[in-house]
Formats: C-alpha cells, structure tokens, sequence
C-alpha cells in the first residue's frame, strides 16, 4: 500500500517589525489545526535571524488536505498571516487531490507528487513546545 499523505513546506519572509504579530496569527493557525482529525503536522520553524519562517505540514491524505484548505484555518487566519509575511516559497509532496492541487497553485505552490520510495509511521508529531518562539 501506498502512502496516501500529503506534506507542504512553506517558506515565509517576515515582514520588518511583524514578528510578534504573526506569532499571535500562528499560535491561532496552530490552536485551529489542531482541531483537524486530518492534520498530523503543522509546525513553525523560525530562522537565527527570526525573519524567515518555514511551516511544515503533513496531511493523512488528500480529503484533509482540501478540508484543511477550505477550513477557518486557511480561510480566515492564512489572509491575516499574508498582511504580516510573504510567501517565498511552497512545495507540495504527495497527491492533494484536483480541488485542493487548484486551491494551492492560487498560493504559488509546486507540487512534487509521489514518484520512488517509503515512509515508516512517526511514532509521535512532534516532541516540542507548540509554542513559537
């Protein structure tokens, strides 16, 4: 069987004196993913300089990854993080579906689908704070 999830690195560039601001907007994009049955990664990672930003996501498959896209977190939160950080970059791993592949390619993602290889299962998401710092 094949592995059926998703993943997105995205790339953001924090806009001068923004900081604090996006983390109030991540902590909330955090507290809401969360609540998806769907999402099994969604972690912050922030550069030495604490200006770039990368968000790393893993979906269990393309249904949660179009419930994630058409969901408050992407909605309602994803437009307030836009007005404090640009995107620079957004990869796509894995099939997200032609819906969600459309939703994505409207934020510049590129998408890398599945080709040769495996993945073991992740014994836990993540063993650190949920906390940006």
């Amino acid at each position: 069987m094949t592995d059926e999830a998703v993943r997105f690195t995205v790339s953001l560039t924090v806009a001068e004196g923004k900081l604090d601001a996006f983390e109030a907007v991540a902590q909330a994009m955090i507290v809401g993913s969360q609540h998806e049955a769907g999402t099994l990664v969604y972690e912050f990672c922030l550069s030495a300089d604490r200006k770039r930003c990368r968000l790393v996501e893993k979906y269990v498959d393309a249904d949660a990854v179009l419930s994630h896209l058409t969901g408050p977190v992407v909605q309602e939160l994803v437009p307030k993080a836009l007005e404090l950080a640009t995107i620079s970059g957004f990869e796509v791993y894995g099939n997200p579906g032609p819906k969600a592949a459309e939703i994505l390619a409207g934020f510049g993602a590129e998408i890398f689908e599945s080709w040769h290889g495996f993945s073991r299962g992740e014994s836990s998401v993540s063993s650190g704070s949920s906390r940006v710092k």
